[in-house]
């Protein structure tokens, strides 16, 4: 062997010189192949979980078919409808005893009430009293609604009776001395072709001849309002019940969500809030224009609930939900996406969706053309919360409520 062929020989074989920069190297190379490994792990673990669930929602059938609408921009909220904390001036009554005082009335000085439970009740004081029930036991899941009852709106008649809307059992004629009940219409009952699924709430004539009420559905119930209000169909009416003859007879339809009623002063048209269009109906009942109707106050800041007459010659009216501007509105976004409604509803049920909803209450008071004149507000419901109705007597502001366990009292003077 030469010496050239040595030194290849020994080139070989040279031995290797171990540094920083290799260790580096082999360590980043280690590493990222644990990386590719975690990261296909990962991959493979995520469309393991997440596949089966898109199959799901590709397979089920959404509970509601919701129509694109169009709503305006809610108004700002300022000058009349400014922000404020004047509700929270309000007092809680009968706190963890009453559940769901959707609406008050009162003869004299006392108050009247239907609660969750398919109970008329009287307000006496700090104490209340059972004065009839509706439906049967038991109560308080949402399969035993339909049979337990849910008396909504509730009014006071000529000769001192109570007339209520059951959303359920229709509507009733209740001596509040006696405890006597007697049920005017049935719910349930085919009217025009179509059933009588969702009473929500009734006014009355001075002379106690005629009762109007609303049906807010004839395909959804009470204990599904808000499916309704998703799906935003326009299948609500506004009836007449004739005392004298026993008649129901369809007023108006084709209304989305048509929900309290209240009568004008002039007793030839009613005013009906449409929930789901944020905005107050004129319907005509009687006269030269009856079965006509037009706007009486379109795009409110909220969705208004019920409305009862204010001792300055308008209108209280309370929002179930409210479309803040500035802010967002989450109703009004999903308005225009149904495709975003159908895949909420196949995830959620009513009960969790309703977490989600601003606990903001208000209330505002609107006189002849729609105007409004004052507000009040509790913008985390912390005092006042869900209020479906207010009720004005003798100084005071009787705060109703759709889901809370309690009602609340607010001294207007004060406010």
């Amino acid at each position: 062997m030469n010496e050239t062929e040595g030194l290849r020989f020994r080139r070989l074989y040279r031995p290797q010189v171990i540094t920083d920069d290799l260790q580096e190297r082999q360590l980043k190379s280690s590493s990222t192949y644990s990386g590719k490994v975690f990261r296909v792990t990962l991959l493979s673990l995520g469309g393991f979980l997440v596949l089966p669930v898109l199959l799901v929602l590709l397979v089920l059938e959404s509970p509601i078919q919701p129509e694109i609408l169009s709503l305006s921009e809610p108004p700002v909220m300022m000058g009349c409808y400014e922000p404020n904390l004047k509700l929270r001036e309000a007092q809680r009554m009968f706190e963890d005893q009453i559940v769901g005082p959707e609406s008050i009335a009162n003869i004299g000085d006392i108050l009247y009430t239907g609660t969750a439970d398919g109970k008329i009740l009287k307000l006496v004081g700090r104490r209340f009293h059972i004065v009839a029930r509706l439906g049967r036991p038991p109560c308080g899941s949402r399969e035993e609604e339909p049979s337990c009852g849910r008396p909504l709106g509730i009014r006071v008649g000529p000769n001192g009776t109570l007339f209520v809307a059951d959303a359920y059992l229709g509507l009733f004629e209740v001596n509040p001395t006696t405890g006597h009940v007697t049920n005017l219409v049935q719910g349930g009952q085919l009217v025009g072709g179509r059933k009588l699924s969702f009473i929500n709430d009734l006014t009355v004539t001075q002379d106690g001849r005629k009762v109007y009420f609303t049906d807010s559905s004839s395909k959804w119930q009470r204990r599904d309002y808000l499916s309704l209000i998703m799906e935003a169909t326009a299948d609500g009416r506004v009836l007449e019940y004739d005392v004298e003859s026993r008649e129901v007879s369809v007023v108006m339809e084709n209304l989305r969500f048509p929900n309290g009623i209240q009568l004008l002063p002039d007793e030839e048209s009613v005013l009906v809030a449409e929930t789901t269009m944020a905005r107050i109906r004129r319907v005509h009942v009687s006269g030269l224009n009856k079965g006509g109707m037009d706007t009486f106050v379109d795009n409110l800041p909220g969705f208004p609930d019920n409305i009862r007459s204010s001792s300055t010659g308008g209108y209280w009216v309370a929002m179930s939900a409210v479309r803040p501007n500035p802010g967002f509105s989450m109703l009004d976004f999903l308005s225009q996406r149904p495709w975003i409604k159908k895949l909420i509803f196949k995830l959620f049920s009513q009960d969790v969706l309703m977490k989600f909803v601003p606990r903001y209450s208000l209330v505002v008071e609107l006189h002849d053309g729609g105007v409004c004149t004052r507000s009040l507000h509790d913008p985390h419901g912390l005092v006042a919360t869900y209020v479906s109705e207010a009720h004005e007597h003798d100084g005071y502001l009787y705060l109703g409520s759709f889901r809370s366990p309690f009602l609340c009292r607010l001294d207007l003077s004060k406010v």
